[in-house]
């Protein structure tokens, strides 16, 4: 019978599987509308709840990326320091022997001020007395011009400090 009209055989399935189809949405539709006036006020709270979750993992694995990077700059930050404390500990050592050599070197130029002084001291003294030795030297000397001329009267007698001197013609 049905193979005698192939059209209608078409017609009535693409006409069942539109009317299934229909109904399947309007059955949808009423299901719906029960469920929302029936639906649970917790419901909506768990599903709330699950997105605030789901939103809480997100913001959790960039605060944990976040996280892993300044852990990174840190170490990083640490390193650095510790190659500067070496370097300071070093610097200080250094200070250290220049602060000592310095002191020696101070030490040792007092003293050899003083040795200069004395010295000094030494040299003034002997040219005092190199003075003095020339100016007796040349006392002496004129002591004997004198003598040698004749203006120095050594006879008379007189004090042991006191000394005459004669002019010539006078």
């Amino acid at each position: 019978m049905f193979s005698e009209f192939p059209e209608a055989l078409t017609l009535a399935t693409v006409t069942a599987f539109v009317s299934g189809w229909i109904v399947a949405k309007f059955g949808s539709y009423v299901s719906r509308k029960l469920r929302a006036r029936n639906q649970d006020p917790r419901d909506s709270r768990i599903r709330s709840l699950e997105a605030d979750v789901r939103v809480a993992h997100s913001a959790a694995e960039k605060a944990k990326a976040r996280l892993d990077e300044i852990n990174g700059e840190l170490t990083e930050a640490r390193k650095a320091l510790k190659v500067r404390d070496a370097a300071l500990v070093d610097h200080e050592r250094v200070i250290d022997q220049l602060r000592t050599d310095l002191k020696g070197s101070v030490k040792k130029t007092r003293e050899l001020r003083e040795e200069l002084t004395l010295r000094a001291t030494e040299n003034v003294r002997s040219e005092v007395k190199l003075r003095e030795v020339e100016t007796e030297l040349s006392l002496v000397h004129a002591s004997t011009d004198l003598l040698a001329t004749g203006m120095l009267d050594l006879n008379r007698e007189t004090d042991e400090d006191d000394v005459q001197i004669f002019k010539a013609g006078g």
